[in-house]
C-alpha cells in the first residue's frame, strides 16, 4: 500500500509554488512580447494548465511540469506568436518521441551551438524583465534597494550554494532556489517599503496637511 509523509508532501508543494511563481513570470513576460495584456483569469488557466499536466505526470512516474524560459526567449527572437505553430511543434515532438533515432540526431548537435542559442535566449528572458521593471519608479531610492536585495538574494544559492547549509532540510527547495528566494525577498521588501511604508507616508501627509 502506498505510504504518505508530511515532510515529503509540503516539499512538493513548496516546488509546486515555487513552479508557478517562475511561470507566472514567463506568462507575464510573453504578455509584454506579444502586446497581449495578461488577465488574472488567463493567469488562472495558464497556472492550471501547468498543475494538470503535473498531475496527470504523477501517474506516469515523471516530473513536474512547468513553462520553459527559453520558449520566452524562442518567441522574442523569431517573432512566431502563432497559438497553431505551439500545437504543431508539439505534435512533432511526440511523434519523434516514438523515434528512438531521433534522440542520436538531437544528440549529434554540437555543445557549442546548444550555448550559443541558450546564451541568445536567455539574454532575452533577462531583456524582458529589465523592461517590466521599466514600467516601476526605479528612480525612488525604496524600490532601487528592493530590485538590488531581490537580486542578490536570487543569486545566494547559485554562487555559494552552501550558504544555506545549517538550516532545516524542508527549507531546501527554496532555499536553493535563486527564483524562490528573489521572490520571496521582493514580495517581503515590497510589502515593507510600498504597502505597508506607502500606508504610514499617506498617514502622515493627511496629519501634515490637516495641521496646516
Amino acid at each position: 500500500m502506498p505510504e504518505f509523509h508530511l515532510a515529503p508532501i509540503l516539499s512538493m508543494c513548496l516546488v509546486v509554488v515555487i513552479i508557478f511563481v517562475e511561470s507566472t513570470g514567463m506568462f507575464l513576460a510573453l504578455g509584454k512580447i506579444t502586446g497581449q495584456e495578461v488577465t488574472p483569469r488567463m493567469l488562472r488557466r495558464g497556472l492550471l494548465c501547468d498543475a494538470g499536466a503535473s498531475f496527470v505526470a504523477g501517474f506516469f512516474n515523471t516530473f513536474t511540469h512547468s513553462s520553459f524560459a527559453q520558449n520566452i526567449g524562442l518567441v522574442q527572437m523569431t517573432g512566431v506568436r502563432c497559438r497553431s505553430v505551439t500545437m504543431v511543434a508539439g505534435g512533432l515532438l511526440i511523434v519523434l518521441s516514438l523515434l528512438p533515432k531521433a534522440a542520436f540526431l538531437v544528440a549529434s548537435i554540437p555543445a557549442a551551438v546548444l550555448g550559443g542559442a541558450a546564451i541568445a535566449m536567455f539574454g532575452m528572458v533577462a531583456a524582458t524583465g529589465i523592461k517590466i521593471l521599466q514600467e516601476a519608479d526605479i528612480a525612488d531610492r525604496r524600490n532601487q534597494l528592493l530590485v538590488a536585495v531581490s537580486i542578490g538574494m536570487g543569486l545566494i544559492p547559485v554562487v555559494r550554494p552552501e550558504f544555506f547549509a545549517h538550516l532545516p532540510l524542508w527549507m531546501s527547495p527554496i532555499t536553493h532556489s535563486g527564483i524562490a528566494m528573489a521572490t520571496l525577498s521582493a514580495l517581503l521588501l515590497n510589502l515593507l517599503f510600498n504597502i505597508l511604508g506607502g500606508a504610514e507616508r499617506a498617514s502622515n501627509n493627511a496629519r501634515h496637511a490637516h495641521q496646516h
